[in-house]
């Protein structure tokens, strides 16, 4: 019962946080490219090794945002930044453009 309350907790401000998820947009170019994917834990990670340097700095940049914010929330709910993150990766998901590639917990990409 405890779980169930603290992720419905953490989903509600997920959603009361759109417009941190909003700002996610600049990566919306590259992950339709294939060249950004998602993690299962929330965060951005390059799959194109030869990434340029303005993309990666994009990428280290939004996960430093989204550390920040999951650290932040974990803080208030007493929970882990982890737990945050793949709460937030489920949204991440949501709102992703076809053709975004995912990583999951087992190492195994998919595409949406």
């Amino acid at each position: 019962m405890r779980a169930w309350l603290l992720t419905a907790t953490l989903l509600l401000l997920v959603l009361a946080s759109a417009p941190v998820l909003a700002q996610g947009r600049p990566l919306d170019a590259p992950r339709a490219a294939g060249t950004v994917g998602e993690r299962y834990d929330g965060l951005a990670v390059l799959r194109a090794p030869n990434a340029p340097a303005d993309l990666r700095a994009l990428v280290d940049q939004a996960n430093a945002e989204r550390a920040a914010l999951y650290q932040q929330h974990a803080a208030t709910e007493r929970t882990t930044a982890d737990a945050v993150g793949r709460i937030y990766a489920q949204e991440i998901m949501k709102a992703a453009p076809a053709g975004t590639w995912f990583l999951q917990e087992s190492g195994q990409w998919t595409k949406k």
